[in-house]
């Protein structure tokens, strides 16, 4: 783990409140394992006081890359930072998946900002696993498609693709790919991780989740960040124990 300056290379907006940004990090990026995040200090001032925390959507070199939305102050902040600008990063944090285990075909669930996490997955799969994505959203406006590809699209609304959810999607193809040697890796709203949790359990799938959550420190300390066990007796952190879990550990 680091605390890093780094300086941002670009910042691209890929919808109406998406953005992609890109900052130099050379010491963080060297060490980063898909599925971990960093925590963001988006102002030089008091506020927002706490850190963002950011899935590593990329890593190029001696770049990272974050995928976001605005959904506050802090994100609003940060989506008007300019090229050359400083950002204090810390991090890689959490754990990642766990995508060098033995299969053969791996199949990516995302929904909606979901994506973020998986351009880095893809780049370590490419070579070495068949792999198709699954990609969710409510309306084709709204459809992340950045660093991915061999996709298929669901919609809410029909707009684009399959007309229902991307877990809707995913089961009426999943028999093309063989219990035993697939693995599902997923990312999304809990709801969305919630269905695909009941998928793979009952078709008795290898899967991965990545958990979104608020979160403080990043690291275990503020304890702010607690997600049940699967049997409900005890809790784990998502910063410290995930957020990368396996689906059938936790309760979403």
């Amino acid at each position: 783990m680091y605390i890093e300056q780094s300086v941002i290379e670009s910042n691209q907006k890929i919808n109406s409140t998406t953005f992609l940004i890109k900052v130099k990090a050379p010491a963080i990026a060297s060490v980063s394992k898909p599925g971990q995040f960093c925590n963001i200090k988006v102002s030089e001032n008091s506020f927002p006081l706490l850190r963002r925390p950011f899935s590593i959507c990329d890593v190029t070199d001696e770049s990272l890359y974050f995928l976001f939305d605005i959904h506050g102050e802090g994100t609003k902040i940060l989506s008007l930072k300019k090229v050359g600008e400083e950002l204090d990063l810390l991090g890689p944090l959490g754990n990642g998946f766990n995508y060098e285990e033995e299969f053969e075909y791996g199949v990516i669930v995302a929904g909606g900002l979901g994506i973020a996490p998986f351009p880095f997955l893809l780049r370590k799969l490419s070579n070495s696993k068949n792999v198709n994505v699954f990609i969710g959203a409510g309306s084709k406006e709204k459809i992340i498609n950045y660093g991915v590809n061999n996709y298929s699209i669901a919609t809410d609304n029909g707009s684009q693709g399959f007309h229902g959810t991307v877990v809707e999607l995913l089961q009426s193809e999943i028999a093309k790919y063989p219990n035993g040697k697939t693995k599902i890796f997923g990312c999304g709203p809990n709801a969305m991780l919630s269905k695909l949790k009941e998928l793979c359990v009952h078709k008795k799938y290898q899967c991965e989740i990545s958990v979104e959550c608020a979160m403080a420190c990043g690291f275990g300390i503020c304890q702010g960040c607690p997600v049940e066990t699967e049997n409900g007796q005890s809790y784990l952190l998502v910063c410290k124990d995930g957020p990368v879990f396996n689906v059938q550990d936790i309760n979403l």
